[in-house]
């Protein structure tokens, strides 16, 4: 996979390398309207982006709690993923290296903070979306990391969705193997990797790197968090970037592994504003302590406004992002946004 460098034009480094604005100095208007080069608008709606394996099209969810899209890059055609069959609702939906849709959703629906935080589950659906999803028959929380070179992934759990597994304020790290039998997807190999305790951790899953053989995940500690890696071989957690006050959530890896984009609380303000209500993108290095960190967007200059959830394509060359609002819940996004990395 080829190295991620960052080349901008001259007007672009000068927007991002100019001096943070204050809380007190923000910005009127709206990023998604005073684009700088090297940003174009894919989506007027829309959160939580993924690139297909071939980088020719991005799904994403058109709401929290509602339906799947793909938008075909080449001719920006959009299409709606799940509306051929009755649901409760998705927040999640990405790619198997197949080229099959994984989807995060429950089969019920009660509220938004219970459904969120103990009823989804994982299912698996046909890209031509003829059929239903195939439930995988488990539950998981937020998000899952996907391998790219493999049918591997990562989640974690807590005692929301198996309170006879996990007791209160544990949560733990699994990978499995996605198989099909008779063309039927399933899960195998499951295997524990990991456990923690809140407050100190909350964990999740968040990307694979070095052919597999490490999970980049996140460490929640409200209202921080720390992007941490463990190998999944010994065990052997590697401290990414961990500072007191500061929220770092890890986000997707580069293909090559040297990199994760971070959503990140630096530079918004001061202590009121370091958690996930006030971040932008950036990029850190995948060093032991890592202190190469550069600021991606400035979304978080405009008063109200944040960019998140960041997926680098599988070329390393474009990153896919949202426009979000601070005073709503995460993951909440209100377009699709790419950024040219080189």
């Amino acid at each position: 996979m080829p190295a991620l460098l960052l080349v901008l034009p001259a007007a672009a480094a000068a927007f991002w390398l100019a001096p943070p604005l204050s809380a007190q100095a923000k910005k009127t208007g709206s990023p998604e309207t005073n684009l700088p080069p090297g940003i174009t608008r894919l989506s007027g709606f829309g959160e939580r982006a993924a690139w297909s394996p071939d980088d020719r099209r991005v799904a994403f969810m058109g709401k929290s709690f509602g339906d799947a899209f793909e938008i075909d890059l080449a001719t920006r055609m959009t299409r709606l993923l799940t509306g051929h069959f009755p649901h409760r609702g998705f927040l999640r939906v990405q790619y198997l290296p197949n080229g099959d849709f994984f989807l995060i959703g429950a089969s019920t629906f009660t509220d938004v903070r219970a459904t969120r935080a103990r009823d989804q589950e994982m299912w698996v659906m046909k890209p031509e979306a003829s059929a239903p999803p195939t439930p995988l028959n488990h539950k998981i929380s937020e998000g899952v990391a996907i391998s790219r070179k493999g049918m591997r992934i990562a989640w974690s759990n807590t005692h929301g969705q198996y309170p006879d597994i996990l007791p209160e304020g544990e949560s733990a790290l699994y990978t499995a193997d996605v198989v099909y039998k008779d063309g039927v997807p399933e899960l195998a190999n499951k295997k524990e990797v990991l456990r923690a305790r809140g407050p100190e951790c909350t964990l999740e899953a968040q990307d694979f790197r070095n052919d597999d053989t490490e999970l980049v995940y996140t460490c929640y500690r409200s209202p921080f968090a720390d992007v941490l890696g463990v190998d999944l071989a010994t065990g052997t957690v590697t401290t990414y970037r961990k500072l007191p006050d500061e929220y770092n959530e890890a986000e997707g890896v580069s293909p090559d592994g040297q990199w994760i984009f971070v959503e990140s609380s630096r530079e918004q303000g001061g202590p009121e504003r370091q958690n996930s209500r006030y971040i932008d993108i950036w990029r850190l290095r995948l060093q032991p302590g890592s202190t190469d960190f550069v600021r991606m967007t400035r979304w978080g200059d405009y008063e109200g406004y944040k960019a998140s959830n960041p997926v680098v394509s599988g070329d390393g060359r474009r990153l896919a992002f949202q426009s979000a609002r601070n005073d709503e819940a995460a993951g909440v996004g209100h377009g699709i946004f790419v950024l040219t990395l080189k």
